[in-house]
């Protein structure tokens, strides 16, 4: 099995869509709009590709999106700098096969130089054991819990301090060294860059 993390590319983003909506109920459903919200907004917007086909995706904002979910804001109330996975799809014809892991070992080292933290929401209802054990074996702990409104589901919001990050903090500040793999992904009003740390 040949696995490849990519960031997306605007024409996928019906597949991306159609994905996520298939999902189930551990997802919450999205439409055209907030999947272009998305390609224009995220940081980290990448997808799997196995054997050559759309397996999933992983969209993670810095604390500074325009977002309007309320989980992400209960983190902007509470921390000042974060990595905010909104959202990981795995199709369900490849769960099981530690596509998860691999999307969450990526992000962390995509983090790692820009955020003290990663953070993200786990549905409590129905019982979500494997979401938590999932998130447990990474490292994240809770750090309050909220009903989600609009949605009136409870949820566990869950953060992870990075390790790595205060070395990469006292050693280059703001300025990363100029690698190809610190570059960020080009954004609306922004040129493709190196990571900066902002």
């Amino acid at each position: 099995m040949s696995i490849v993390i990519r960031d997306v590319r605007e024409h996928e983003l019906d597949s991306v869509l159609a994905l996520n909506n298939a999902a189930g109920a551990a997802i919450l459903p999205l439409d055209a709009a907030k999947i272009r919200f998305f390609f224009d907004h995220a940081e980290y917007f990448r997808v799997a590709e196995v054997d050559g086909l759309l397996a999933g995706f992983l969209i993670a904002l810095s604390q500074d999106a325009p977002h309007d979910s309320p989980n992400f804001r209960w983190f902007q109330q509470h921390y000042d700098r974060f990595i905010y996975i909104d959202r990981i799809v795995v199709a369900g014809s490849r769960r099981g096969a530690g596509l998860g892991r691999v999307f969450y070992a990526d992000l962390q080292s995509f983090a790692e130089v820009r955020s003290p933290r990663i953070a993200c929401e786990v549905f409590l209802e129905p019982g979500n054991d494997i979401a938590l054990l999932f998130h447990g074996t990474f490292g994240f702990h809770e750090a309050g819990r909220q009903l989600m409104p609009g949605v009136e589901r409870h949820v566990s919001l869950l953060v992870k301090e990075l390790c790595s990050w205060p070395w990469v903090r006292d050693t280059y500040g703001e300025s990363l060294p100029e690698q190809p793999w610190l570059a960020t992904r080009p954004l609306p009003g922004r040129q493709p860059a190196l990571a900066t740390g902002t």
